[in-house]
């Protein structure tokens, strides 16, 4: 199974979104096997995100990921990243389509709720980043789980 790594950004927990948005990664049957709320340190912010270093907008990205608590999340399924990605939508939720998380509920791409990891290495290095090993739970099933098991 693929795991990604996902952040419920500050505005949406200050929005109340949380509950919204991970219900959109269940109702998928994807499995949510780490979670936490956290505060993010301008130290973590800056591992996060040191591919844009130097770039305009990188200051605003330490600023506002620090500027209140996210939700951390680790998921795992079938081609997860690819499967979050959608669900997400676009960077500018004016390009997004209708029905992913930032086309229905943000007006801004530097403020667009959600951050989801764009690939592989990506997934790797932010999960390695944002938890600990001992913090997954992989061992409890999904409803997605026990039909698959039924069929084979």
């Amino acid at each position: 199974m693929e795991k990604t790594f996902v952040a419920i950004k500050p505005d949406g927990v200050k929005r109340g979104l949380i509950g919204e948005i991970i219900k959109r990664f269940e109702q998928k049957s994807y499995k949510i096997v780490a979670m936490k709320m956290i505060n993010v340190t301008d130290e973590t912010a800056s591992k996060h995100y040191e591919e844009h270093y130097g770039k305009p907008f990188y200051p605003s990205l330490i600023k506002f990921i620090t500027s209140g608590p996210i939700v951390a999340m680790a998921i795992e399924g079938n081609n997860v990243i690819k499967g979050v990605r959608h669900i997400v939508g676009a960077t500018n939720p004016d390009e997004g389509d209708v029905g992913t998380i930032r086309a229905d509920f943000s007006s801004y791409a530097t403020t667009n709720l959600v951050h989801a990891s764009d690939s592989p290495e990506s997934a790797s290095r932010e999960l390695n980043l944002y938890f600990k090993e001992e913090e997954y739970c992989p061992n409890y099933k999904i409803m997605s789980e026990f039909v698959l098991e039924d069929l084979n």
